[in-house]
């Protein structure tokens, strides 16, 4: 099954009460998931991100809420912005708002998008999911996480090697000094002890660039 089908999508645009044509927008996710600048944020990010949000369905509070989000939430990837996350939300806000779903929906998605800019669970119900989900990839078997770091430093291929290393390093050391990456027992069973391994590998690696 491909999870970023236009059938999953129709299907998705019917449990959202959305109205019109659903093809468009489903078109224009795809097309942007799969530009060529993306090594990583890619239509494989957003097929693994649905993959495990379907075996975590049942912890959702508003899972059909949780799905949208998740379609949106690197709509917009420019690696030399800042604003991706705030610019992937507007472009939900546009698609739901155009397809006449409730404001309150709306807004929902929208502060489930914006939370994976600091990946620190907001007010909002199933933000701890969603973030637990796109972090995921740090718990991945070492083939699968290698692939995704490699992939992160082809999307920021301009950015000098020593900076680069340095910055990253930055951004693993603080996953690994929180407490506990993942927030609900599920992914903490799964992936929090891979994920430690792996982002102690990772921080030494960059470390020695």
């Amino acid at each position: 099954m491909i999870r970023t089908d236009f059938a999953s999508w129709t299907l998705l645009w019917r449990e959202l009460g959305a109205r019109g044509n659903p093809a468009p927008w489903h078109g224009r996710l795809v097309a942007a998931y799969g530009a060529s600048h993306r090594r990583y944020h890619n239509l494989r990010h957003l097929e693994e991100c649905l993959a495990e949000f379907d075996a975590a369905r049942a912890l959702a509070r508003q899972p059909v809420l949780v799905e949208t989000a998740l379609w949106f939430h690197d709509a917009v990837y420019d690696p030399r912005s800042v604003s991706n996350e705030d610019d992937s939300a507007r472009l939900a806000v546009d698609c739901l708002t155009e397809a006449g779903v409730s404001a309150a929906t709306v807004a929902t998605v929208r502060q489930l998008i914006l939370c994976t800019k600091s990946h620190e669970p907001g007010d909002v119900a199933d933000t701890a999911l969603l973030i637990d989900i796109d972090l995921a990839i740090l718990g991945q078997p070492s083939a699968r996480f290698w692939d995704y770091e490699e992939g992160i430093r082809a999307e920021y291929g301009w950015v000098p090697a020593a900076v680069f290393a340095q910055k990253r390093a930055e951004i693993l050391t603080r996953f690994l000094q929180r407490p506990a990456i993942y927030r609900s027992a599920r992914f903490a069973r799964h992936y929090e002890a891979a994920a430690r391994t792996n982002l102690r590998a990772a921080i030494g690696r960059l470390r020695r660039a």
